[in-house]
């Protein structure tokens, strides 16, 4: 019960205010909508593959999240989220045909493609919850590394990926595969990403590559044996995690 309300105060106690609704809400529509309008349009009209496509919408939607909490605090990563809800629910009804539905549904996940939609949403919803709730600031570690490593992986590995392995998949009947090549991209960027951070995150401090090495490694194994569409949140959480320890060791 004790975790429930932890789980509930967590909301009441970042919950935006009224000023703040009202003058960033807006804002954070039209940005969820054009950035998914973008994604939509490189796809149908630049004949982008969807592994392109979708990733670009994540990658403004990760980088978003990461400015807002940096600038003016988790309530206003809250209205951002409120606001891509609501674009993901719009693209959803649109359903196939769509230019916002079809930025995000892959072809290679029919027939399971809105499914997989909500997947994602739920993994990003949840790993952004759950890495602020247990790592508090180190949460933009999350953000920036599933929002450029992740956002990068699938469109290298859609692209270049010629060595693939399995993945489990929680519907049975659907085979998931991911890539050495797309992997190899996470590796890098989980290695570079947060050294764009670090200084400006907690002051100069001298930092250790062996742990930073380290730090590469369990992302990248992280990403690559997360259960298919659930990636965005066990990296998140993870990234957070590895961070928050890193700073500790290393201040």
């Amino acid at each position: 019960m004790q975790y429930i309300h932890t789980f509930l105060d967590f909301f009441t106690d970042n919950f935006p205010s009224i000023k703040l609704i009202s003058w960033f809400f807006p804002i954070a529509i039209l940005f969820s909508f054009l950035s998914l309008f973008i994604a939509g349009f490189c796809k149908q009209t630049l004949k982008w593959r969807t592994g392109f496509s979708r990733k670009l919408f994540h990658f403004f939607i990760f980088i978003a999240a990461f400015g807002c909490q940096q600038k003016m605090g988790l309530p206003a990563v809250f209205i951002l989220g409120w606001s891509v809800t609501l674009v993901l629910i719009y693209a959803i009804i649109k359903g196939d045909g769509n230019l916002f539905y079809e930025a995000l549904a892959r072809e290679k996940d029919a027939p399971f493609r809105t499914k997989y939609i909500v997947y994602s949403y739920l993994a990003t919803f949840f790993g952004g919850v759950f890495s602020n709730l247990l790592f508090g600031p180190f949460a933009i570690f999350g953000y920036a590394i599933t929002g450029i490593g992740d956002a990068i992986a699938e469109p290298i590995g859609t692209y270049f990926g010629k060595h693939t392995y399995r993945v489990f998949s929680f519907d049975k009947s659907k085979i998931s595969y991911r890539s050495i090549e797309g992997s190899a991209a996470v590796f890098v960027a989980s290695l570079i990403v947060p050294l764009f951070i670090l200084y400006p995150f907690h002051g100069t401090f001298s930092i250790s590559f062996l742990w930073l090495l380290l730090t590469a490694v369990i992302c990248t194994l992280t990403e690559a044996f997360s259960p298919s569409g659930f990636d965005n949140m066990l990296l998140q959480i993870v990234a957070s995690f590895l961070f928050s320890i890193f700073i500790a060791y290393n201040h």
